[in-house]
């Protein structure tokens, strides 16, 4: 296999890679022996995640750097991707784990939480594949992390799986536009996952319906989908899977299906 769809002395950037999933991701990366690999947090209450982090990768004998940004500003991610390439040189692979969930009804939503949403979850992702696009090197990889809500028919979802849903036509829109560079550009969408993340929008009910909801529940050992069970996708999309493109990949254990 050519070195160009390999994670070996690879720059890669991970948008929200503190912790939880992009923190894993990160570390594995680093395993895989990437190069360099850039942590991006979101405010001073990651700094220390990101520095653990941080530590992890170098430990695993790659270069590491954490970079602070709000991403809901186009500026932002403009200056994230060449604060990036000044750190660490032009990247090779763009993961951007960056999102919000809210679960509530429509009918109580709020505008600023509406607004919101579409910052964290659209505008956010949209400006993340905008700079990639632009700073990736050939032959790159661009990944987004969505959501398996997009094959759910439910409720109280509708602000977090519909601001996530844009990132779909984003992908595939991307996927045209960059692949005469080679670049292969896909969205990853995660069934509910045990980090804090999910545990912080539901009540006791709905945690034991999630835990029981997927096909393969019984085999996993919380019931929920395992960040663990992520990462390896991730790192296939980011290596050999080069040839998937403008896709979107639900991942969730039979919790839900297009």
């Amino acid at each position: 296999m050519s070195n160009q769809h390999t994670i070996r002395d690879k720059v890669v950037l991970i948008a929200g890679g503190a912790k939880n999933l992009g923190g894993l991701i990160a570390r594995d990366f680093a395993r895989q022996g990437a190069k360099a690999v850039v942590i991006h947090y979101n405010s001073a209450a990651t700094r220390a995640a990101a520095e653990a982090t941080v530590a992890e990768i170098r430990a695993a004998g790659a270069q590491a750097v954490a970079l602070q940004a709000d991403l809901t500003r186009a500026g932002a991610v403009e200056k994230l991707f060449a604060d990036a390439v000044a750190a660490a040189g032009r990247p090779d692979i763009a993961i951007n784990t960056v999102g919000k969930v809210l679960k509530k009804p429509i009918a109580d939503t709020t505008e600023a939480e509406f607004d919101e949403m579409s910052a964290v979850n659209t505008k956010s992702a949209f400006f993340f594949l905008k700079e990639a696009g632009k700073h990736v090197n050939d032959n790159g990889k661009i990944i987004t992390l969505v959501t398996s809500l997009l094959g759910a028919f439910t409720p109280f979802y509708a602000s977090y799986a519909g601001t996530k849903a844009a990132v779909e036509h984003f992908t595939r829109a991307a996927a045209k536009e960059f692949g005469a560079r080679g670049v292969s550009v896909s969205a990853v969408g995660p069934g509910p996952m045990d980090t804090p993340f999910f545990y912080g929008q539901e009540g006791e009910d709905a945690v034991a319906y999630h835990k029981s909801a997927a096909a393969l529940s019984p085999q996993s050992k919380t019931g929920l989908t395992d960040i663990e069970d992520v990462v390896p996708l991730i790192r296939h999309l980011a290596s050999d899977g080069w040839w998937i493109t403008g896709q979107t990949i639900l991942i969730n254990g039979g919790y839900t299906t297009k």
